[in-house]
């Protein structure tokens, strides 16, 4: 247990957190030190312990940046104008307990609601985590009336598009996401000019790209060739559900050859075996069974009325046409593929977690914690890369210079906790069930969760850059 030396529930103007193994690998920094916190940033970090209004000592226990999850899916905004916040809806509540203080979605050309507004209602009301976004191309794309996600924009829509993202590139969005697979109307010259507008400040596009196994070969050219064009950084989506079939050691070194000759890519991957779509999404279109080399029953339901239920041709087609929103789970990903995706040094933690109605994936509220439990203490990672993985790598991605690190000046966003026992608890059955072993996570200087429970869910604020 953590010995904390104040009331907890008042506000402490500064707060000391001692005796903790500091790991910092922005810093490169592994070291018992004392971190002084105050007005919201790491004010000193020290081996003496200066006096502080509330002092955590954290002996035994490994004292870290919060972590950054550098793709997921945001919350809701509900009839009321307010963001989702049931403890047991919320994804950024499931974020906040598993030790994340940052955020990006708006992903895979998915906003849950205007992304300017968005930040606006963060900003305004608080969150659980600090929230940054990107733009949405497939949520633009509607909004700039085309509907039909087979058919080609006209000139008088893409102008319209290319208007809108940048106003809300300026409005502080990090950049411009794509679900290539979800629009296949989407081609190059609307990609082009939806990506454009990234250019002048050097933001970054992400992509769930076009096909998947066999072909991510041919995708990855695709996103990559425009990401080269424009000279502008890429960010490849969720790598275990997209080449995680036979094809990883393969598309590893074809990203590998893309980065060292000049184009600015990186990857994420969750860790896990199975991914998680809507039924009604274009990736279960004619021809999946083919290229996973399956049936129907590799499909798990999420919601409705067969949740928990694997397919039949019947459930199949009867939830494609019903209830295409409804969530899925599909267990066709090599175990090994992706274990080397997250051995790799380019590829960094993104959860794609993504929640409706309180169902979904339980990578929503399990990635980080997983991580350590499953990979690290299993030997196929060490802490330290671990720890890189889901902060210094996704800060100097997302280019936020005060947050990924412990330094002094750096924003006080920290995770405490117990590298024996840091577990996700989150099953495909159960999914936002709370991990174990994170003792504090830390926004803003103040604690937003303590023992993976939420004490404060209104700390994170907007992220605009």
């Amino acid at each position: 247990m953590l010995r904390v030396s104040a009331l907890e529930g008042v506000q402490a103007l500064t707060t000391l957190i001692k005796n903790g193994l500091v790991i910092d690998p922005a810093n490169l920094i592994q070291a018992k030190l004392n971190l002084l916190l105050e007005d919201g940033k790491i004010k000193l970090v020290t081996r003496d312990e200066p006096d502080a209004d509330l002092i955590i000592d954290a002996a035994g226990k490994v004292v870290c940046p919060g972590f950054i999850d550098i793709h997921m899916h945001e919350d809701f905004v509900g009839d009321d104008g307010r963001i989702e916040d049931d403890d047991q809806r919320s994804i950024f509540r499931c974020s906040l307990r598993m030790g994340v203080t940052t955020v990006l979605g708006g992903q895979c050309g998915i906003n849950r609601y205007d992304p300017v507004k968005y930040l606006d209602l963060v900003d305004k009301y608080g969150a659980p985590v600090n929230v940054a976004l990107l733009v949405g191309h497939g949520y633009i794309r509607e909004a700039c009336g085309n509907k039909d996600k087979y058919g080609l924009v006209t000139s008088e829509e893409l102008a319209l598009m290319e208007k809108k993202i940048a106003e809300a590139l300026h409005a502080g969005c990090l950049g411009v996401s794509y679900g290539m697979r979800y629009v296949p109307g989407l081609n190059r010259n609307e990609m082009i000019h939806t990506a454009l507008p990234c250019v002048e400040k050097h933001k970054m596009i992400a992509a769930h790209v076009r096909d998947d196994a066999e072909g991510i070969f041919e995708a990855t050219r695709e996103f990559l060739d425009i990401a080269k064009k424009l000279a502008i950084p890429a960010q490849y989506s969720h790598i275990g559900s997209m080449a995680g079939f036979g094809q990883m050691k393969d598309f590893l070194a074809m990203v590998a050859e893309y980065k060292m000759n000049g184009v600015d890519v990186s990857c994420d991957c969750y860790p896990y075996y199975a991914f998680s779509t809507m039924i009604g999404a274009t990736t279960y279109d004619d021809g999946w069974m083919e290229r996973y080399h399956c049936g129907y029953d590799v499909i798990e339901m999420c919601e409705g009325k067969y949740k928990g239920q694997r397919c039949t041709k019947e459930i199949f087609e009867e939830e494609r046409r019903e209830h295409p929103e409804h969530l899925t789970v599909c267990y066709v990903m090599k175990e090994e593929d992706v274990d080397l995706a997250l051995r790799t040094l380019n590829v960094m933690l993104g959860s794609d977690g993504i929640m409706n109605n309180g169902q979904g994936h339980p990578r929503a509220a399990g990635s980080f914690t997983r991580l350590f439990s499953e990979f690290v203490r299993k030997g196929k990672l060490s802490l330290e890369e671990a720890i890189r993985m889901c902060t210094a790598m996704p800060a100097e991605k997302m280019g936020l210079r005060n947050k990924g690190n412990l330094r002094a000046g750096a924003d006080a966003d920290i995770v405490i906790f117990d590298p024996e026992r840091i577990k996700d608890n989150a099953t495909f059955e159960n999914p936002t069930l709370p991990g174990e072993g994170i003792d504090y996570v830390f926004i803003n200087g103040e604690i937003a969760a303590k023992d993976c429970c939420v004490i404060n869910g209104a700390l994170g604020r907007a992220v605009r850059k």
